[in-house]
């Protein structure tokens, strides 16, 4: 029975990160909010393979990751991008594309539970690939105006509940004799995190981003292809027959 629960601990876990961020962006502490955010992604990865490992996948497990990913990965982000950028612009487009993204989020996790997905493929966007980049983001307000903030949130929402294709790592299995590494390897994370927040944030953002975009050029690939696959095909049917 213990041995079932120790998923959910991980989930828990990613849960309890994402309201310690909420907590720390509203206490005006941003870069730890943020970092918290990719640690909680970390748990997120991990408590699908260790229930693998330990043969322990329930129902009860994946709707507890959905709502655990609803507040840490869409409401966490959320709040750490207004309250850094959006705060002092409270127009109308600022509280849309707040709200925005925790909805796109919502509906991107509803779809992911009742539809089969593309073997080996995400459709969409995953909530915690763009809740890291919203979250890591923030950490450039200075450099980013308000306006731009809220047309990348609003892109990153979009994302979420497009048909693009992304490639699925967590089918990626964990050993079952490594699980115990799990825990150490999360507070080695933690500590890493505080001791340097921003720096780490920073870093992480650059492949987050990549992955956000590789659904967007592997679409307009594929797109592109088509298209010379039709126009061939329609060439060849326009040519006269040689009888």
């Amino acid at each position: 029975m213990l041995t079932r629960f120790i998923p959910n601990l991980f989930t828990l876990g990613n849960l309890f990160l994402g309201m310690m961020a909420i907590l720390l962006a509203i206490d005006g502490n941003y870069s730890l909010a943020a970092i918290l955010v990719i640690i909680a992604m970390l748990l997120d990865g991990l408590d699908g393979r260790v229930a693998r490992a330990l043969n322990a996948q329930s129902e009860f497990g994946k709707e507890l990751d959905s709502l655990s990913d609803m507040v840490s990965f869409g409401a966490a982000p959320a709040l750490i991008i207004f309250m850094v950028s959006f705060q002092d612009a409270t127009t109308v487009l600022a509280w849309i594309a707040t709200a925005s993204f925790p909805i796109c989020g919502a509906i991107r996790l509803a779809r992911f539970n009742v539809r089969p997905g593309i073997p080996g493929y995400f459709t969409g966007l995953p909530i915690p690939a763009a809740g890291g980049v919203l979250a890591t983001l923030s950490l450039f307000n200075k450099d980013i105006g308000p306006v731009s903030m809220m047309i990348a949130t609003l892109l990153l929402s979009y994302l979420m509940v497009s048909s693009l294709k992304y490639p699925n790592f967590k089918k990626v299995g964990l050993p079952r004799k490594a699980i115990w590494i799990a825990p150490w390897v999360i507070v080695f994370a933690v500590v890493v995190a505080v001791m340097f927040p921003e720096q780490l944030s920073k870093l992480i953002f650059i492949p987050l981003v990549l992955y956000a975009l590789y659904g967007m050029k592997h679409n307009m690939r594929t797109a592109a292809s088509r298209n010379r696959a039709k126009k061939r095909k329609e060439e060849k049917s326009s040519r006269p027959s040689d009888r």
